[in-house]
Protein backbone atom coordinates (compact mmCIF):
# COMPACT_ATOMS: atom_id res chain seq x y z
CA UNK A 1 0.00 0.00 0.00
CA UNK A 2 1.47 3.50 -1.20
CA UNK A 3 -0.63 5.46 0.92
CA UNK A 4 -2.39 4.93 4.27
CA UNK A 5 -5.48 7.48 3.40
CA UNK A 6 -6.52 5.58 0.25
CA UNK A 7 -8.31 2.60 0.14
CA UNK A 8 -6.93 -0.46 -1.83
CA UNK A 9 -8.86 -0.21 -4.90
CA UNK A 10 -8.48 3.57 -5.31
CA UNK A 11 -4.62 2.51 -5.46
CA UNK A 12 -4.76 0.02 -7.80
CA UNK A 13 -6.80 2.48 -10.17
CA UNK A 14 -3.89 5.17 -9.60
CA UNK A 15 -1.13 2.24 -10.91
CA UNK A 16 -2.72 1.06 -13.75
CA UNK A 17 -3.72 4.68 -14.56
CA UNK A 18 0.13 5.29 -14.66
CA UNK A 19 1.14 1.95 -16.19
CA UNK A 20 -0.93 3.01 -19.00
CA UNK A 21 -0.01 6.65 -19.88
CA UNK A 22 2.09 7.55 -22.63
CA UNK A 23 5.78 8.22 -21.70
CA UNK A 24 5.15 11.87 -22.91
CA UNK A 25 2.36 11.94 -20.22
CA UNK A 26 4.20 10.72 -17.33
CA UNK A 27 7.39 13.14 -18.26
CA UNK A 28 4.59 16.00 -18.24
CA UNK A 29 3.21 14.63 -15.05
CA UNK A 30 6.93 14.73 -13.59
CA UNK A 31 7.30 18.12 -14.92
CA UNK A 32 4.38 19.35 -13.20
CA UNK A 33 5.52 18.00 -9.89
CA UNK A 34 8.60 19.56 -10.18
CA UNK A 35 6.84 22.86 -10.36
CA UNK A 36 4.62 22.79 -8.53
CA UNK A 37 7.44 21.57 -5.66
CA UNK A 38 9.66 25.06 -7.14
CA UNK A 39 6.53 26.99 -5.98
CA UNK A 40 6.02 26.07 -3.05
CA UNK A 41 9.88 25.93 -2.10
CA UNK A 42 9.75 29.43 -3.26
CA UNK A 43 6.49 30.34 -1.29
CA UNK A 44 8.08 29.02 1.74
CA UNK A 45 11.78 31.08 1.22
CA UNK A 46 9.77 34.15 0.63
CA UNK A 47 7.53 33.45 4.09
CA UNK A 48 11.41 33.45 6.11
CA UNK A 49 13.43 36.02 3.78
CA UNK A 50 10.51 38.69 3.07
CA UNK A 51 12.94 40.94 2.93
CA UNK A 52 15.03 39.26 0.20
CA UNK A 53 14.85 40.41 -3.77
CA UNK A 54 13.53 37.50 -6.34
CA UNK A 55 16.83 37.21 -6.99
CA UNK A 56 18.29 36.53 -3.78
CA UNK A 57 15.31 34.23 -3.16
CA UNK A 58 15.85 32.17 -6.82
CA UNK A 59 19.46 31.95 -5.20
CA UNK A 60 18.17 30.59 -1.94
CA UNK A 61 16.14 28.16 -4.03
CA UNK A 62 19.45 27.05 -5.81
CA UNK A 63 20.51 26.16 -2.70
CA UNK A 64 17.98 23.97 -1.66
CA UNK A 65 18.07 22.16 -4.84
CA UNK A 66 21.52 21.53 -5.79
CA UNK A 67 23.18 22.18 -1.86
CA UNK A 68 24.61 25.41 -0.88
CA UNK A 69 28.32 23.91 -2.09
CA UNK A 70 27.11 23.52 -5.86
CA UNK A 71 25.10 26.39 -6.03
CA UNK A 72 27.66 28.36 -5.33
CA UNK A 73 30.05 27.44 -7.59
CA UNK A 74 27.32 27.99 -10.65
CA UNK A 75 25.67 31.11 -8.97
CA UNK A 76 28.21 32.80 -6.51
CA UNK A 77 27.94 33.20 -3.23
CA UNK A 78 24.66 34.62 -1.87
CA UNK A 79 26.28 37.32 -0.64
CA UNK A 80 26.76 38.45 -3.94
CA UNK A 81 22.65 38.92 -4.15
CA UNK A 82 20.66 41.47 -2.93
Amino acid sequence: MLAEDTSHDAERELIRLLREASPARKIQMVEDANRTARMLAMAGLRERHPEDSEARLRRRLADLLFGPELAEKAYGPLENYR
